[in-house]
């Protein structure tokens, strides 16, 4: 991913971005059921670093399991890059939380750019006052070892019910996360710009009044002259 891509995505939505995704035959990179616990200033943008969990078995899932460094989960804490998103595998399933509000503190202090959960958290309200963005399906209050077992790191898996890749490109905003193929992340920046600009456009012209008739999606050529100076305008 390049610099510039890093900036761009930052700035556009994970809607537009999804169209994007959808032009290319690619339906399913969109999280279902994740919704953010606090909307930040510009959107997430981060390579995945992924953690994958099972469901649990008794005789493997006691609260002792914790004091072992090597547990896939409290590696995954220390382990996860700078810059990069967190991103759980709990099977859909948020009766038994992710993770809590140490371990989330802990990804901020290192400089993560997110943590994304198709399950849920423990303290929800502490982790929503941290300066990181955090996706969950719902708040819950019991430790993961109830349902899920840690598995693996840096594995794909699936979250929300969309593949995801090591390294693939993730982006969240107030709707929710998108996640872009990692090799597809620089032209659907591009792409994803051009969109937004053209949409800023059409919404502003909406605003005043305009029908959507031929204006959004663009078949009418004359507001694609009125765009072009619209650009020249705006600085866009």
């Amino acid at each position: 991913m390049r610099p510039e891509t890093l900036l761009a995505l930052k700035k556009v939505s994970t809607a537009t971005l999804a169209t994007a995704l959808f032009k290319r035959g690619l339906r399913q990179q969109y999280l279902q059921n994740v919704q953010p616990l606090r909307v930040h200033g510009q959107s997430m943008v981060g390579a995945a670093f992924t953690l994958r969990y099972i469901p649990a078995r008794e005789d493997l899932n006691g609260i002792e399991v914790f004091k072992d460094p090597t547990h896939p989960q409290r590696r995954g804490i220390e382990e996860c890059p700078p810059g990069h998103v967190m991103v759980i595998d709990s099977r859909r399933d948020a009766r038994a939380a992710s993770a809590g509000g140490i371990l989330v503190s802990r990804l901020a202090a290192r400089g993560v750019a997110g943590i994304v959960t198709d399950g849920g958290f423990r303290d929800a309200q502490e982790i929503a006052a941290l300066n990181i963005w955090a996706f969950h399906q719902r708040p819950s209050a019991p430790t993961n070892l109830t349902l899920h077992h840690a598995i693996a790191l840096n594995e794909p898996i699936a979250c929300g019910e969309a593949p995801v890749f090591p390294g693939d490109i993730m982006v969240g905003d107030g709707d929710g996360v998108v996640c872009l193929p990692a090799h597809l992340a620089d032209e659907l920046a591009d792409e994803a710009t051009e969109m937004t600009a053209y949409e800023d456009f059409a919404t502003e012209r909406v605003r005043h009044g305009h029908t959507t008739r031929g204006l959004y999606p663009a078949t009418d050529t004359s507001n694609l002259a009125l765009f072009a100076t619209w650009r020249k305008t705006h600085g866009r």
